[in-house]
Formats: C-alpha cells, structure tokens, sequence
C-alpha cells in the first residue's frame, strides 16, 4: 500500500469516527430511522390491542419472565441464545432502560453484564447505588443480529413486555440509556443532547437520558456529560425518598 493510500484510509477512518459522534450527540435529519429505531405513533386503542395475552393476572416479575420467556412473536426468537428479561431489585425506584441485548448478554441471560454493564456498576457505586438496588432491563428482550438497530415491527411486539415490567416494578424515575432507546419510548427523533436537557416522563413517571455505557466506552470524553446525568438523577431520587 502507497504512502497516499494509507493517508486517505487514515482520513476515512476519522471521518466516519467524527460522523459516528455528532450523529450520537446530535442526531442527523438525513439518517434513515423509520425502519431501525422508531415506531409509529400509537393511539390507546392500539395501545391495549397489543396486549394480547392476558397480562393483568401475572402476580410477580418472575411469574411473568416464565409466562413470555420463550416469546417467538418476532424472527429474534429463532436467532437468539438466551431471553433476556431483566435484573434487579423487583420494588426498585429506579428503573434504567436500555435498547436490546449485546452479545454477552445474549450468551448469559442478564441485562448489561459485559464492558459497558461494568461502567454501569461502576457509576452507580459512585452515586452510592447498588446493581441490586435498581432494576435493570432492555426494550428488546433478544439480542438483534450483529447489534443492528431494532426494527420498528420488534419493539411494537417487545414493548408491552416492558410496559408490565414496568407496572410491576413501579419504578418512581426511569433513565433511559442511550439515545436509541430514549427516541423508541417517547416516539420521536430529538437528539440525545435535546433529550438530555428535556423535562420528560414515560407512562407517567419522570423520565431521565443519558449516554448508553458503551458510548462512553467508545468516547471517554462524554462521560463528564453523563456524570450530570447521574447526579441528577440521585438528587431526584433523595427528593423522593
């Protein structure tokens, strides 16, 4: 390879690097999401539709990951290793939420367990919280291929799943983990920086976005940003103790 040709490579490897950042920070109107990481706007009547097993009776958090662990309402079911539900303290008052399994959370059935799941330990220990204390899950309950981004038809089947961990839980703040995940609950393209600054609630509870772990593993010069996050969010949970 001629010295030119290892420049340019050189060049296009920091383009796409720079791209990748902005992009997380701020969004692209031109990026194409309609079939990766957004739903369409759903009325309650097409709400309630989606709950087409008889959820209202599941008395636990385990009772229900029994009821739908083997879920193959979508093509994820044929190409996952493990369901992956959730973890955590089952009367928490945080809830975090990301937006699908990685590939060690595929391989062991729990949510956030590789790199970026130990930063998460890692910033909770700093705001005096415990892995135990909170509950911890994903929009999607299996792992999509190569880590793409979720199709819209896998998070409209996923969804209700969450919604009764959610009822369950009755969490009193949710943190949203990542832009992706914050855009398919609240159904909208608002960056991650407009989010951030944004007063919001999901279904009713006060609401939080910050950086998804691995983007700060990606871009160590974010975690600052996310630390405010977090402090933001202990402040709220004190308030509300």
């Amino acid at each position: 390879m001629s010295n030119f040709d290892e420049k340019f490579n050189k060049l296009l490897e920091n383009v796409e690097k720079f791209a990748q950042q902005e992009f997380a920070l701020y969004g692209n109107a031109l990026y194409c999401e309609e079939a990766k990481s957004k739903t369409r706007p759903m009325n309650n009547e097409q709400e309630t539709s989606l709950f087409t097993e008889d959820f209202q009776s599941v008395p636990s958090l385990e009772d229900f990951r029994t009821q739908i662990c083997n879920c193959m309402k979508c093509s994820l079911g044929k190409t996952r290793t493990q369901f992956v539900f959730g973890v955590g303290n089952p009367n928490a008052d945080i809830m975090f939420i990301g937006e699908a399994p990685g590939a060690d959370e595929d391989e062991q059935g729990e949510p956030f367990v590789g790199r970026a799941g130990q930063l998460l330990n890692k910033i909770l220990a700093a705001i005096e919280l415990k892995r135990e204390e909170v509950y911890i899950c994903n929009i999607l309950k299996c792992r999509p291929p190569n880590n793409r981004d979720p199709l819209s038809s896998e998070v409209e089947q996923c969804l209700p799943y969450l919604w009764k961990q959610i009822d369950l839980v009755q969490p009193k703040i949710i943190m949203s983990l990542g832009r992706i995940a914050a855009q398919m609950l609240l159904n909208t393209k608002d960056s991650l920086t407009k989010l951030r600054a944004s007063n919001l609630s999901y279904r009713g509870i006060p609401m939080l976005v910050t950086f998804h772990p691995a983007a700060l593993l990606r871009n160590p010069n974010w975690k600052p940003l996310a630390w405010e996050d977090f402090k933001k969010l202990r402040a709220m949970h004190e308030r509300g103790k």
